[in-house]
């Protein structure tokens, strides 16, 4: 009985530690995005070197989760519950690296869109941009909870910045056509809000893994009107 007891302890362990590696990961990511959108805004290229460099550390944490995660499994063989556990952080590491890239692929567009560019709509961005991170801060916090309502409530909230993409997407769009000259620069936002939007997406992702991590079902279809890739 003892032994048992040894055993469930050191997994709870090893479980704690596997979901701080999430929420350490989760934390990184979202600071990224916000402080990729802050150099955007101030066309700081230090700071945006700074994010590309930081994501070394996001790619070095899921290695970690990879890692423990396999371990679980061979070491402790663990069952329904605690399987779907194991199972949704090593696949939840890998979207919210995944989010990183996002960070980092927005602040490498810095350099390129000039200083005090007098393009509107860059203005906006930044509200797409908390939409977006509100996300993510949200499903992190379902999977520490293991809350089901609170990982479905995240998909809601997809369908508001999947709108704010395609009016916006529509909004740069025609400012191009009225500005010829702006096509370059306007492109280059045009990729940073579709990184945006899939931040959002990826949010998504992970709140379906939370919901199946909770309940041992799959979340019924979304009708999410996600632009063709």
């Amino acid at each position: 009985m003892a032994t048992d007891d040894h055993t469930l302890k050191a997994f709870d362990t090893d479980i704690g530690e596997l979901r701080g590696l999430i929420a350490e990961m989760g934390g990184l990511a979202e600071q990224a995005v916000g402080a990729a959108m802050a150099a955007l805004k101030n066309h700081d290229l230090d700071a945006a070197a700074t994010i590309v460099e930081g994501d070394k550390r996001i790619d070095a944490l899921e290695s970690e989760v990879e890692r423990l995660a396999v371990r679980l499994i061979a070491l402790r063989a663990p069952m329904a519950n605690d399987l779907r556990e194991v199972v949704a952080a090593l696949k939840i590491a890998g979207v919210v690296e995944r989010i990183g890239d996002y960070a980092k692929n927005i602040a490498r567009r810095v350099p390129l869109i000039d200083d005090h560019s007098d393009i509107e709509p860059l203005s906006v961005l930044p509200a797409m941009a908390t939409m977006a991170t509100q996300m993510v801060t949200d499903v992190l916090d379902a999977f520490a909870a293991r809350d089901a309502d609170a990982a479905v409530r995240v998909c809601i909230q997809d369908r508001a910045v999947d709108d704010f993409y395609n009016s916006l997407f529509r909004v740069l769009v025609t400012y191009m056509m009225e500005n010829p000259r702006s096509i370059g620069q306007v492109a280059h936002l045009l990729f940073i809000a579709k990184n945006l939007e899939r931040v959002g997406d990826h949010a998504t992702n992970v709140a379906e893994m939370v919901y199946y991590a909770a309940t041992g079902n799959h979340m019924a279809e979304r009708e999410r009107g996600r632009l063709a890739e």
